[in-house]
């Protein structure tokens, strides 16, 4: 090869490596946090989280990657949405009735007492006002959400000692999901108690408190619930089909490229889909062994669930007086919601009360 011939070269060379150099920077990898509320224990709902970053790895080419970390790693399981709010993470995964607190209107997210079921709350959320709503309130907290899953309907719990009435509830520590079920709980004569995942075996073992609900067979036999309660209830009137979500920070999203928003958007709604799936598929199995194990499982009285009921009604008439937020998203989820019941009472209900009473 002549000098002319290694100069050209040579040139072309230059040429491609200066024009190559923007691509690059353009398709930098991006590192992101996860903060997550529960314990790594729970292969369901926290795995949810690790379904989710998998997920984004796997759509982005290895190109955007993140990091998924158990309740208390970074930070409090119940802080994680400051931690998102004042970009200390990017994201986290929790349930949004944690935050009750902060304003009542969160609980709306995520799932209230005699609310929707998991299928009506993703219908609400997709094709009503569900997500523009919450996504609305959010704004406040510089966040945008999108679904992480959900479990079902859940279990009414673990006691110690039978609920025949609702005067059975008078004095009782319960350990409870979120801060409106605990108002509920307060009005028939509990006295809830706030504890994360992983503590809650522990304060049931020591006496602390008397009574806990978590989610369902699977995740509370793998939390050894039945070895410090005998009574498990149900249904969990306060938790027909309650949303987990991923938050993310406003400036962090938005300074995705539109490829990866909607590789998260796909990657969010995949976990979504996986976490009820998961649950349905290994509750069955759990609750058999539960009853193997002579665990007692009891239905709540209708006369328990009409108490429950009446108490929920005069809470929501308090959030109505003193968050507006919450008045609004309200009144929609439950206009949303007769249309619902009233579609599901013909078709699901009707197949499924039938189907129960076959030999398969």
């Amino acid at each position: 090869m002549d000098r002319r011939s290694i100069i050209k070269h040579a040139g072309i060379a230059g040429v491609l490596a200066a024009g190559a150099a923007p691509a690059v920077h353009a398709q930098a990898a991006i590192r992101w946090r996860l903060a997550s509320s529960f314990p790594k224990s729970l292969d369901t709902i926290f795995g949810g989280a690790e379904v989710f970053s998998k997920q984004v790895k796997a759509m982005s080419g290895g190109k955007f990657e993140i990091s998924v970390h158990a309740g208390g790693e970074l930070m409090p399981p119940f802080g994680v949405v400051d931690g998102v709010q004042n970009g200390t993470v990017e994201m986290c995964h929790t349930v949004p009735y944690y935050f009750y607190g902060k304003n009542p209107a969160f609980a709306l997210g995520s799932a209230i007492p005699f609310g929707l079921n998991a299928r009506q709350m993703t219908a609400w959320m997709m094709h009503g006002n569900g997500r523009k709503l919450m996504n609305e309130f959010y704004a406040g907290y510089s966040m945008v959400s999108f679904a992480g899953g959900n479990t079902g309907t859940q279990m009414g719990g673990w006691f110690r000692k039978e609920i025949k009435s609702a005067a059975d509830f008078k004095g009782l520590k319960m350990r409870l999901g979120g801060g409106l079920v605990g108002e509920v709980m307060q009005k028939l004569g509990a006295v809830p108690q706030s504890i994360p995942g992983g503590e809650i075996y522990q304060a049931l073992e020591k006496g602390t408190i008397d009574s806990a609900e978590w989610v369902g067979p699977y995740d509370d036999q793998k939390l050894g619930f039945n070895k410090v309660a005998p009574f498990y209830y149900y249904p969990g009137w306060w938790e027909g089909g309650p949303e987990v979500d991923f938050f993310i920070n406003q400036k962090a999203l938005d300074g995705l490229s539109a490829e990866n928003k909607a590789i998260i958007e796909a990657a969010s709604a995949y976990a979504a889909s996986d976490m009820l799936a998961k649950y349905d598929a290994l509750n069955p199995t759990a609750l058999k062994q539960l009853v193997a194990a002579k665990t007692k499982v009891l239905k709540f009285s209708d006369a328990v669930m009409d108490a429950s009921f009446k108490a929920s009604m005069e809470v929501f008439a308090d959030n109505d007086a003193k968050s507006p937020e919450w008045k609004k998203i309200y009144a929609d989820l439950r206009n949303f919601q007769r249309d619902q019941v009233l579609w599901f009472r013909f078709a699901e209900a009707g197949f499924d009360q039938f189907m129960a009473k076959q030999k398969l």
